[in-house]
Parts: C-alpha cells; structure tokens; sequence
C-alpha cells in the first residue's frame, strides 16, 4: 500500500496531539533524551539506506553538485522564508491557540528533507521505514507541541497526509515510465542518495552543527538523471 507510510505518520500527529493535550507538564530533559534516542536511530536507518547504493562514484557526484545548486539557489532559505511567511499569514487570518499550534507543528512535520525522501521511498519501493520512522518523531514531537500550544497541533496531520501522499503517488507513476532494466539502479542510487541525508537529519537532531539537508535535495534529481544517462552509455 503506497499511502501506508503517510497515514500512520497522519495518525501518530493525531495521536501524539490528543496525549499532548492531556498532558501539560513535560519535563525537558526527558523530550531531550527521547529526540537524542531518535535521532540514533535516524542515523543507523540512513546507513542501511546508504549501503544499497551499487554506483558510489555516481552518489558522491550527485551529492556533491547538487549541494552546490543547492547552496546556490539557497532551497533551505527559500523554505524557511515560505515558512516564515505562512506563518504570518495565517497569524493574521486567524487568532488564537489554534491557529499557532496548527501552523507551527504544519511547518515542523511538512517543510523537510525527511518527508520528501520518505514520501518518495514509498512510492518507488514500498518501502515506508523513512516515514515510520518520522512518524516517531512527529508523533512525540505533536505530544509536546500540543502540550504547550494546544489542540491545533492535531490539524496539522491534515497537510502532512496531502504533501507526503501527493509525492508518494507521483513517484508510483514515474516507476512505470522507466524501463524496468534501469528502474532497479534508479531505486537504489536514490535510496542510498536519500540515506545520506538521513544520517545528515540523525545529526542535526543530535546537536552536532547544523548541516543543510534540504539544500542537498537536488542530488535526488540528479541522480535519476546521472543513473539513466549511466544506464544508456555505459552499460
């Protein structure tokens, strides 16, 4: 089921949001321990992404000029200032607890290299571990959102449901367009592709320096096209 992966991570916000709500205290050093747990494991799902790449020089070459049309065209500015703005917008239009909880934990779950390469490895493989995994930590993460800013966090499953299921079935068509000799070299470049970055996402949660994931995004398209041009002249 290509959607499994987006609607347990729809109902983990629903979840996490409805406990929040019930509980109001949270101490700190607990959701710190518990991110930190998360984020270990985030680490050790991207190396197994990782090592099921058969063409590293291609992954490394995607990688690398996609970080630099990433850095160039500043994706992860250009995200954060979507976000920036939404939320203003929003502010306006509506008042309260609400809206805040909702617009907050809707930037959080949706603006990020994780549901994106989660959404994606669903649609190509069936495969729904990025996005379970992310369901863990949206899920904890909407338990203290909506500890603090309340029922709204709970609405913000909405968006994430239509952004990462929206991806998911958009990758299930592109599968059926390529040839099937090449489609088992696309999955796995972009899935170790994708595992990097994940180990890069386990990092940020653990604190080491920030690294710029989204502007590492390109690489993904980058490497459809590296693996067919690859597929056409070398193989």
């Amino acid at each position: 089921m290509v959607l499994f992966g987006t609607i347990v991570n729809g109902l983990a916000i629903v979840l996490g949001a409805w406990l929040g709500v019930r509980l109001k205290h949270f101490p700190f050093e607990m959701k710190e321990t518990v991110m930190k747990a998360i984020g270990l494991a985030v680490i050790v799902l991207g190396f197994t992404m990782a090592l099921e790449g058969q063409e590293f020089l291609l992954i490394i070459f995607s990688l690398a000029i996609g970080g630099v049309l990433g850095e160039r065209w500043n994706i992860e500015g250009k995200l954060n200032r979507a976000g920036n703005w939404l939320e203003r917008k929003m502010k306006r239009q509506t008042e309260g607890k609400l809206a805040e909880g909702f617009v907050a934990a809707t930037l959080l779950f949706v603006v990020g290299a994780m549901a994106i390469i989660g959404a994606l490895d669903s649609g190509f493989r069936q495969d729904h571990s990025v996005l379970l995994t992310k369901s863990m930590l949206d899920g904890f993460s909407s338990i203290v959102f909506a500890a603090t800013m309340g029922i709204g966090v709970m609405f913000s499953a909405v968006p994430v449901v239509l952004y990462q299921g929206s991806i998911a079935l958009a990758a299930t068509f592109i599968v059926k367009w390529l040839p099937e000799e090449w489609l088992d070299l696309v999955i796995s470049e972009i899935t170790a592709v994708g595992g990097i970055m994940i180990i890069g996402i386990g990092l940020n949660l653990l604190g080491i320096p920030k690294i710029r994931i989204a502007n590492l995004l390109p690489a993904i398209i980058l490497t459809v096209m590296l693996v067919l041009i690859y597929s056409q002249w070398f193989n």
